[in-house]
């Protein structure tokens, strides 16, 4: 170990050990637990340390002296800055294994939870370009990199857009090309920027709470299609109207075009009102024939070929014969509803966002799907016995919950219900793991089954199946 600093410590030739929970890796320090971020099992670094827990550390690599033999040269240009795309330095490979690990783990060692063998994770066919939504910021305050004298940068070129850089929630990295999405994204954005930048917009500062120009989203399907989403603070029509004729005739592919004015302190617009400036109301995608409506504000899983697979395990797990009823909880826009309705008697699909429920309704519609029904609210207010008693009790229960999981008094419900079988689906093992403890004071986990949405990113989906205990 070396001090070169009263404050700073580094630690010299750490032999990092394994991948660790949420995207870092392992190490060992004089016995005590090392977490770094950007290390690959069997580098040689030093660490500067920053962090210093009771129990672990936390540090930064300043210097690799040996790359492991597995270490990749990452592709994204912005790696390292960007808080994206971590695990690109890793085979992808060992980012499935590293992310079954974390199931396991999850289930198993931190939540103590009797499951079967976690089944091989589903891998995704496209490690590149395989989003359908990304969002992007508008900051008067982007992040400077390491050859810039901030001095020297001219007061327009000092505008970026692109994403927030971790740790600084006022400071936006530049992107010129990102991996996520296919073209047109890079081309729509990088358009935009400089447009914005031509004409003088005031790009937005968070601190400040001021400026024109906020932020944008990109929503594509597989047919190529695009919906474009730009969001101001405040409205100037002449502005606003030039830059979105601008972007219109550069992109014939932009087959809706949004705008929204956003006046709040925070970005999201699920409270907000869209307004439709051309084109189309919504997007259509398809999958296994079906097809599904895509507005602005709608939730859609944002790998499609990914979220059929997804999709798939859910309703074999359910294994319906077509004389069930079955409750889709969190139901979005309808999607896993749909997509078991023909294996099914009835099915009720429940969502907070009511514009996700009216999709639904459309879609089931348009779909020629007679046996679903939709309905909007809180579930821990509409998920009642009473509610259960009016439309029926469920033979087998679907629940994709948000990241943080479900409501106790949700929980409880599905307790009382005494479904043969649940289908949980999750993005986050450690809430599932939490809410499959409670329900297993009447369940018992049939199958665990880990599907990679969003490669070269720690995160990971889980499929778990579970069967009423006789």
């Amino acid at each position: 170990m070396s001090r070169n600093k009263k404050e700073e410590l580094i630690v010299e030739d750490v032999l990092i050990e394994s991948v660790a929970a949420e995207g870092k890796a392992l190490a060992h320090v004089d016995g005590a637990v090392l977490f770094v971020e950007f290390g690959v099992p069997g580098d040689v670094v030093d660490v500067r340390i920053g962090k210093r827990r009771k129990n672990y550390l936390e540090g930064r690599i300043v210097r690799i002296k040996k790359p492991s033999e597995h270490r990749l040269e990452p592709f994204c240009g912005h790696f390292g800055i960007c808080g994206g795309c971590k695990w690109q330095i890793l085979p992808y490979g060992m980012q499935l294994q590293a992310k079954e690990k974390q199931v396991w783990d999850q289930f198993v060692r931190l939540g103590h939870l009797d499951i079967p063998p976690v089944s091989p994770i589903i891998g995704s066919d496209s490690i590149k370009y395989y989003r359908n939504k990304l969002e992007f910021t508008f900051s008067s305050r982007r992040w400077f990199l390491h050859d810039e004298d901030p001095e020297e940068v001219p007061e327009n070129e000092r505008n970026g857009l692109g994403f927030h850089v971790g740790r600084f929630f006022d400071k936006v990295l530049d992107i010129e090309h990102c991996y996520l999405q296919r073209d047109p994204s890079n081309s729509i954005r990088n358009f935009i920027r400089s447009y914005a930048r031509e004409h003088d917009f005031e790009f937005f500062d968070i601190r400040e709470n001021r400026g024109f120009i906020r932020n944008m989203f990109v929503r594509t399907n597989e047919a190529g299609d695009v919906m474009l989403i730009v969001c101001f603070f405040r409205e100037d029509r002449e502005k606003r109207e030039g830059l979105l004729d601008a972007v219109a005739e550069a992109f014939p592919q932009i087959s809706s075009l949004y705008y929204v004015i956003n006046t709040k302190l925070n970005d999201s617009i699920g409270d907000q009102e869209c307004l439709l400036y051309k084109g189309d109301e919504v997007l259509i995608e398809k999958m296994e024939g079906l097809s599904f409506r895509i507005g602005p504000k709608s939730f859609f899983q944002t790998n499609t070929p990914q979220a059929i697979k997804l999709y798939s395990v859910a309703r074999d797990f359910a294994a319906l014969s077509g004389k069930e009823t079955v409750y889709d909880l969190y139901t979005g826009t309808g999607t896993i509803a749909q997509f078991v309705s023909s294996e099914a008697a009835k099915v009720i699909g429940i969502e907070y966002v009511p514009e996700a429920i009216e999709d639904a309704k459309i879609n089931a519609a348009m779909n020629g799907i007679t046996n679903c029904s939709f309905f909007a609210g809180d579930m821990k207010d509409i998920l009642t016995g009473d509610f259960i008693a009016e439309h029926g009790k469920p033979d087998v229960i679907i629940l994709d919950p948000p990241r943080a999981g479900i409501h106790p008094d949700v929980a409880e419900v599905i307790l009382d219900a005494e479904a043969e079988r649940l289908v949980y689906v999750s993005c986050n093992p450690a809430s599932q793991a939490r809410d499959m403890a409670i329900l297993s004071s009447k369940y018992e986990i049939t199958a665990v089954q880990p599907v990679d949405m969003f490669p070269h990113t720690h995160h990971v989906e889980t499929v778990c199946a579970l069967r009423l205990k006789k």
